[in-house]
């Protein structure tokens, strides 16, 4: 079969042929669509978003569901099973940021789900939690992240272990397939302290029972007494007593930094290619001088000074994200993930040195030319930066 015969075979390729012939005969320039596709791109990905919350589910004793939709009530920017959006929130004159997975359905376009766990110590999810009201507006970013399902690479058999709030990205995995009614298999594992804080708990448990493609499997660490279900640890005994045979499965982990790397851990040990594990980051890490390369003699509480070029300076610790620091002394810059991934925090080291955790995936033009990312970025003495 010749090349022109193949090409003729794809879908729309005639088509396409045709148009291009005819705009040369035409010798048009574009201008009757011109700024089309930019509004395009605008509607898709758009910088900011406004919202209002349109109601407030409660899911557990600590944790609660805020339906979003757009404040003008028009279809908002369609995403991805997995994906988040970036919250954007002002708290006592701090303004701030954090990211959110969506756990509604990406089947629909009139509201976002986001399910919001109380963080001990936390800034925003304690104010979403406690003083956020239906009618208020928020904004937030368009929808991003790249943890959801690759079809061409990830297969069609998934496996999900989610702890704590990170069941938010997979219920929207979960809803995609069954809405679509995909040829997928969705295997969730699901790990929760109490049990009384299982979120989506009856929501799982329905869907199971209704879709012999969703198998669901819950595990309580820390269980009441006569409890009767399955409790303790996740283990390596339990994984492949749950799943059986483990190649050609899709792994997807999201939970507390610490259940992320156990989870890495428990899989690679039972021989899990890396390329078959996807993990969604999780925020800054607690205890960052608990990391290869924490230099001795510093500690988080050591106090710190940081100049802001041409602006100013403030006092910090070291054990705060110099993002967090930065805001709560009123200087804004921008950032989306706040898990070093996205590099939209990136500020450039003038001087003084910074701790990188494992969580800052740096290009080597960062490295070679000073910029850091400030979400993850820890500062070991007296620094100068720019924004």
């Amino acid at each position: 079969m010749s090349e022109h015969n193949a090409l003729n075979l794809i879908a729309g390729y005639s088509q396409a042929l045709a148009g291009k012939h005819e705009l040369e005969r035409s010798g048009s320039d574009f201008y009757e669509v011109r700024g089309e596709v930019g509004s395009m791109v605008v509607q898709l990905h758009p910088k900011r978003l406004s919202l209002e919350v349109a109601e407030i589910i409660e899911e557990t004793p600590t944790t609660k569901t805020l339906r979003l939709v757009a404040a003008d009530r028009s279809a908002l920017p369609p995403f991805q099973a997995g994906q988040y959006i970036n919250l954007f929130v002002e708290i006592d004159g701090v303004k701030t940021a954090r990211p959110y997975a969506i756990s509604s359905s990406p089947t629909q376009c009139f509201f976002y789900d986001l399910t919001v766990k109380r963080a001990r110590g936390g800034f925003v999810s304690g104010h979403l939690l406690d003083r956020v009201e239906v009618g208020q507006r928020l904004q937030s970013s368009g929808p991003m992240g790249t943890f959801h399902h690759n079809p061409l690479f990830h297969g069609d058999d998934l496996v999900f272990l989610a702890g704590g709030s990170g069941s938010a990205p997979a219920r929207s995995l979960l809803l995609d397939i069954l809405d679509r009614e995909l040829p997928r298999r969705f295997h969730l594992i699901y790990v929760n302290s109490h049990v009384d804080d299982v979120i989506f708990a009856e929501k799982f448990r329905a869907l199971a029972s209704r879709h012999s493609n969703f198998r669901l499997a819950e595990l309580i660490t820390r269980p009441p007494e006569g409890y009767s279900g399955r409790s303790g640890r996740l283990t390596r005994e339990l994984l492949q007593q749950e799943l059986g045979e483990l190649d050609g499965k899709m792994f997807y982990i999201c939970g507390p930094t610490p259940f992320n790397d156990s989870c890495v851990e428990l899989l690679t040990a039972l021989g899990v290619p890396r390329r078959r594990i996807r993990v969604e980051a999780n925020g800054a890490p607690k205890a960052p001088d608990q990391q290869r390369g924490w230099p001795v003699g510093v500690a988080l509480d050591d106090e710190v000074q940081i100049t802001v070029r041409g602006r100013g300076s403030f006092r910090s610790k070291v054990g705060e994200p110099l993002l967090n620091a930065l805001e709560r002394h009123g200087y804004f810059a921008e950032n989306a993930c706040r898990s070093g991934e996205c590099s939209l925090c990136r500020v450039k080291l003038v001087s003084g040195s910074v701790f990188n955790p494992q969580e800052a995936h740096l290009r080597k033009s960062d490295r070679d030319f000073n910029w850091i990312y400030s979400c993850v970025a820890f500062p070991l003495g007296d620094i100068e930066i720019q924004l």
